[in-house]
């Protein structure tokens, strides 16, 4: 801290000071054993090359035996380290120190964030005495410790980054997003910068959550040819992987394929600029492929069409309208085409597919499930679902489209809950096996990725309460075709009520709902769970519906009890949109 100097003032646009980082201090002549478990805690957070420092504060085989890139278990605070237990060493020759604190989040060895709990954590770390270097005395060393790394959250946050790796969709042309967490700056086992972590991980493979829905075109076994720790671009924009011999033989649409994960994964970086990306064979360094990032583009689970996507919502006497935008935002619009902007349905709730070419709404009653053209005019088509449930709360929920065209819908009857998938938005229903609804559970509301490999789904159970999970889709196209949601992972368990969600990017999603004691929020999270301090939105009250685009062009825009349609532009507060009156509002998707 400075104890002398003027107060000056200071722009908002001054850059700050440079990220904090902590630098590990080797074990301190004849430290006593609470010292040594101290500093090695303190050691843990360091970037300190191969954690050699954190490594003197063990014993020669601790030293050699632990694993840092195992695991990492994150904690809310930094572990606190309680007095010794002697107990477990009778004889004297050793102390045992209990840790312990609140975990929230596991992260394995393939860099996946996993939240937990919150909920208990407690560990111990063992010291002994060894003899000193010289041999003339003895030191306490640590020789029993948790797998891994122990971080506070905060520590977490400022040495680790979110990253979106990228894999094709099972049997398709599009790619899905797979967050993975990797060094800030450089990496302490392997040397390697943000952007070779970024590609190593790539490499690897998807994680084991979603490894059985995609594919990698990589060859198995692919990864860096031997010692590259450092990638970067020329003055081009050119960034050249050298691959290992796995990839030799590579060539034509497989490797462009290579190419296009590789630069949907670098967008992710802030760091660094990539424009092209060139692959190169082990054996040589020569050429194998090179591919442009316009080009990579056709692989995109959403096309990019140049424009700002356009919102929808219901408006009060059921018709489909166009939120306006821009600078019509407090002009009342017309209605669509087509038999949903005429009222021929009162609607409940309404999905407009990604193509803004077909509406699918779901009436005030939620009894049927109906698609129709929002470009022309033509008769209404007939339901293509329907629910028997005796009250209009436990029929239909607010459908949803994915990237293929297919068509979502949940039965919230609770004599028999169910999830269906319409193919193409017109064929035959498909019910979807959900093995994982007990009795008496049932999907509140949906909301299928653009990728159509992932759903979030709104859980709500005997008890009344609410929880959000993400499941994966998995298809089987032989013979009659099959659709399942399995393997649903908690994405908000710190929030005991969730009220509304919507995808707000490929990773990335807008919810709605209140941890315990507290007041509602309106906040992004990532699917994997992980969230920031950055990602809570500006309060707003009442919300009990909520709609994200897929990039930041579009605002977010949401149903307020207060307020009616809301909007929120980034940089910018919640502003009502005067002239228009409904609910329900939607982007495509």
């Amino acid at each position: 801290m400075p104890d002398s100097g003027d107060v000056r003032n200071v722009r908002a646009s001054d850059p700050g000071d440079a990220q904090v980082r902590v630098y590990a201090v080797q074990p301190r002549e004849n430290a006593d054993p609470a010292e040594i478990v101290d500093g090695f805690l303190e050691a843990m957070t360091s970037d300190d090359p191969g954690f050699a420092t954190a490594r003197k504060y063990l014993t020669r085989p601790a030293a050699r035996a632990w694993k840092p890139e195992q695991r990492i278990t994150v904690l809310t605070t930094a572990p606190d380290r309680g007095q010794a237990d002697r107990v477990t060493d009778p004889g004297g020759s050793g102390r045992s120190y209990p840790i312990k604190g609140r975990q929230i989040a596991t992260v394995d060895a393939r860099h996946a964030y996993k939240p937990v709990g919150p909920a208990d954590f407690s560990d111990s770390i063992h010291v002994v005495q060894q003899p000193t270097a010289d041999g003339k005395g003895k030191e306490w060393r640590i020789d029993g410790l948790p797998p891994g790394l122990v971080l506070s959250e905060a520590d977490f946050q400022r040495t680790y980054r979110s990253v979106d790796t990228y894999y094709f969709a099972s049997g398709q042309d599009w790619v899905v997003a797979d967050p993975v967490y990797i060094r800030q700056r450089q990496d302490p086992v392997t040397r390697m910068d943000p952007v070779t972590q970024t590609v190593k991980a790539l490499l690897e493979g998807p994680t084991n959550w979603l490894k059985p829905a995609v594919d990698s075109s990589f060859p198995s076994g692919t990864a860096l040819k031997d010692g590259v720790t450092s990638l970067s671009t020329d003055d081009q924009s050119t960034l050249r992987v050298p691959l290992n011999g796995k990839a030799d033989h590579v060539g034509g649409v497989v490797c462009r394929r290579m190419a296009a994960q590789l630069l949907f994964t670098l967008g992710d970086l802030t760091s660094v600029r990539v424009e092209q990306v060139e692959l190169q064979r082990g054996s040589d360094g020569g050429k194998l492929c090179s591919l442009g990032k316009q080009a990579a583009m056709e692989y995109a689970p959403v096309r990019d069409t140049g424009r700002a996507e356009n919102p929808f919502y219901v408006d009060a006497t059921g018709k489909l309208m166009a939120v306006p935008v821009g600078d019509k935002a407090n002009e009342q619009q017309d209605g669509t085409l087509g038999p949903f902007g005429d009222g021929v349905m009162p609607l409940g709730s309404v999905a407009v597919d990604r193509d803004e070419r077909r509406a699918a709404g779901v009436g005030k009653d939620g009894r049927e499930l109906r698609v129709a053209s929002i470009l022309t005019d033509h008769e209404l088509r007939p339901a293509l679902v329907r629910s028997n449930a005796a009250r209009p709360e436990d029929r239909l929920s607010a459908p949803s489209w994915d990237g293929r065209g297919d068509l979502w819908v949940a039965d919230r009857d609770p004599v028999k809950p169910r999830l269906w998938m319409v193919p193409d938005g017109e064929g035959d229903p498909v019910e979807v096996r959900t093995p994982w609804l007990a009795d008496g559970d049932r999907v509140e509301s949906l909301r299928v990725s653009a990728d159509g490999v992932r759903v979030a789904l709104l859980l709500k159970g005997k008890d009344g309460g609410t929880t959000l999970k993400i499941g994966r889709v998995e298809r089987d196209g032989g013979g009659k075709q099959t659709v399942s949601v399995d393997a649903l992972q908690p994405v908000a368990p710190h929030m005991e009520a969730v009220t509304a969600v919507s995808w707000a990017g490929p990773s990335r999603l807008v919810v709605v709902g209140k941890e315990a004691g507290g007041v509602q929020q309106v906040r992004y999270i990532q699917t994997d769970g992980a969230t920031s301090s950055s990602s809570l939105l500006p309060g707003l009250n009442g919300v009990s519906a909520v709609a994200a685009p897929n990039d930041d062009r579009a605002p977010v825009v949401a149903e307020s009890g207060n307020d009616g349609i809301v909007r929120l532009v980034p940089g910018a507060n919640w502003q009502r949109l005067a002239k228009v009156s409904g609910s329900a509002p939607v982007y495509p998707g």
